[in-house]
């Protein structure tokens, strides 16, 4: 009787983990841009054409000022516009760097330092659709009254009609998942070392 109870309970954590699974997806596919006029533009790093998004968004005014989190240490602002094709003197005075976090929990923490003084109340969020939730939800626990707009983008591997079911992709989504249900139980407090 018991070995049959604890089957069941490990064949509905299975389900309840699947379903969890089959909602990111569908989060990952319908996640869109949303309109709304925001405080601050903020680009989380560790994808292409996220920090290129900012620099756009910046230049349609979107937001007035545009901070870029978890830039190496290296990098300074001049580097990141030319790379991303933009003269440098039009981002002078409008954009800062963090070059502090080294994970999503470090994005919220120094996105939270940065905003907190600045009296920045609302943000439009450029990161990857599929890291979205997760780094959402560790900004909703650093920062709980700040207002989040999210703007994904999505890398150029995931673009393709069908590549959410391509075996090459379902790597990253699971390994995202399971990192989304970290950050939601609390739990990337105490997960050492680079995780983006």
């Amino acid at each position: 009787m018991k070995l049959r109870l604890l089957w069941a309970l490990a064949l509905a954590l299975l389900l309840l983990w699947l379903g969890g699974f089959i909602w990111f997806l569908r989060a990952v596919q319908e996640s869109a841009a949303e309109a709304g006029a925001t405080d601050a533009i903020v680009v989380l790093t560790g994808g292409t054409e996220r920090v290129e998004t900012g620099f756009r968004l910046l230049e349609e005014g979107v937001a007035p000022r545009l901070f870029v989190s978890g830039v190496h240490s290296d990098s300074r602002l001049a580097d990141l516009a030319r790379g991303a094709g933009i003269e440098p003197g039009k981002l002078a005075g409008r954009v800062e760097l963090g070059h502090a976090a080294a994970s999503t929990r470090g994005n919220a923490v120094e996105i939270a330092a940065w905003a907190k003084p600045r009296g920045i109340n609302s943000i439009r969020l450029v990161t990857a659709g599929y890291h979205m939730p997760r780094a959402r939800t560790e900004l909703r626990r650093t920062m709980p009254a700040l207002r989040v707009v999210p703007h994904p983008v999505t890398p150029a591997r995931l673009r393709n009609d069908g590549a959410l079911w391509q075996w090459r992709n379902w790597g990253l989504l699971l390994s995202e998942y399971c990192k989304f249900l970290e950050a939601e139980a609390g739990l990337s407090a105490f997960i050492g070392g680079r995780r983006t």
